[in-house]
């Protein structure tokens, strides 16, 4: 791979999720496994904030700039280490990401389009079903502070 054809080793998570604290899953084409949002930044210029809105539409066609969408920065970094599996992806040398997380809060369930590139199928949860299910330990972490993060806004 040639140095500009790496990814970028800082990434986003956004849960999606209602006023009722039903909460999106998208199934991985690639590994099978449940998640939020997720995706790395396209340019290191790339604000975590555009990075997050370019990604939701990118994974569910979801607008985070309509109005009646609140896309949250939740203010907090996990820094993880890259499976083994997925190191090919990245600059030699890079073991580690940095992940920051959003929340978008939805006013109900809206229709989703996936990229079937990327997801095959999504669900809606109640929000400790959708911590349960999600294959990344910090995905069901953010998930478990949803409630927190819904206080805070009032709902």
């Amino acid at each position: 791979m040639s140095a500009s054809s790496y990814k970028i080793p800082e990434s986003v998570l956004v849960v999606i999720y209602t006023a009722q604290a039903e909460v999106l899953l998208i199934r991985r084409a690639d590994a099978g496994t449940w998640q939020s949002v997720t995706g790395s930044k396209d340019a290191v210029h790339e604000t975590w904030e555009e990075t997050a809105r370019r990604e939701v539409m990118e994974e569910t066609g979801l607008d985070a700039l309509n109005p009646h969408l609140k896309l949250t920065d939740w203010g907090l970094e996990n820094t993880y280490e890259i499976y083994p599996a997925w190191r090919w992806r990245y600059a030699p040398h890079v073991t580690h990401n940095r992940e920051r997380v959003f929340g978008l809060a939805l006013p109900h369930r809206l229709p989703v389009q996936l990229s079937p590139t990327e997801h095959t199928e999504h669900q809606w949860h109640a929000w400790r079903d959708a911590a349960d299910l999600c294959f990344s330990p910090s995905n069901a972490e953010a998930i478990l502070m949803l409630p927190h993060w819904m206080a805070q806004d009032g709902a």
